[in-house]
């Protein structure tokens, strides 16, 4: 659900056009963070009448439509935010985000889909099996390893002792 309602949109549009206010004082006047919304939402009522004010709900567009939305934006020398009015999009940021990928990888690269995660992202690498042979030898390091820390700590323990006698003899 949008911030603002459509109502309340075209109140902020009327009063900012019939009674020829500026964008930051209508702004002001109805306690709207950014002018730049104002500005917005007149240019799509301009454009579109109140149908501009409903926002487009649509989440996909094909790569014809992207492909011929950035084409529209450079043979007629449009803005971003003038081509997403234009086209009834909800935020000006798709237009620019199709417009690198359309100069980075190329018309071609619009017909992709590219949302969500990449299915390597969600699977844990496996781990391998290793042989018969392989498994045992490690078993065998392992528990030659642990009997020699078992050695190290009891020769450690035996010399302290031994310190410690002589530390009371004297």
């Amino acid at each position: 659900m949008s911030k603002y309602s459509n109502e309340f949109k075209l109140e902020v549009i009327k009063y900012c056009i019939d009674e020829h206010h500026g964008y930051l004082d209508t702004a002001k006047h109805f306690s709207i963070s950014s002018s730049t919304t104002v500005l917005q939402w007149v240019k799509r009522y301009k454009e579109k009448g109140t149908e501009g004010l409903i926002k487009n709900l649509k989440s996909s567009y094909n790569g014809d439509f992207k492909q011929n939305v950035i084409e529209y934006m450079h043979t007629n020398h449009l803005s971003a935010t003038e081509t997403a009015i234009k086209f009834n999009l909800a935020n000006h940021n798709i237009v620019l985000k199709w417009e690198r990928i359309y100069y980075e990888e190329g018309p071609q690269a619009l017909y992709q889909e590219r949302r969500g995660r990449k299915t390597n992202m969600n699977s844990k690498p496996r781990k391998k099996k290793l042989s018969k042979e392989i498994e045992e030898d490690l078993i065998a390091e392992n528990q030659r390893l642990r009997m020699e820390n078992e050695y190290l700590k009891k020769l450690n323990a035996l010399v302290q002792e031994r310190i410690n006698r002589e530390n009371k003899k004297k």
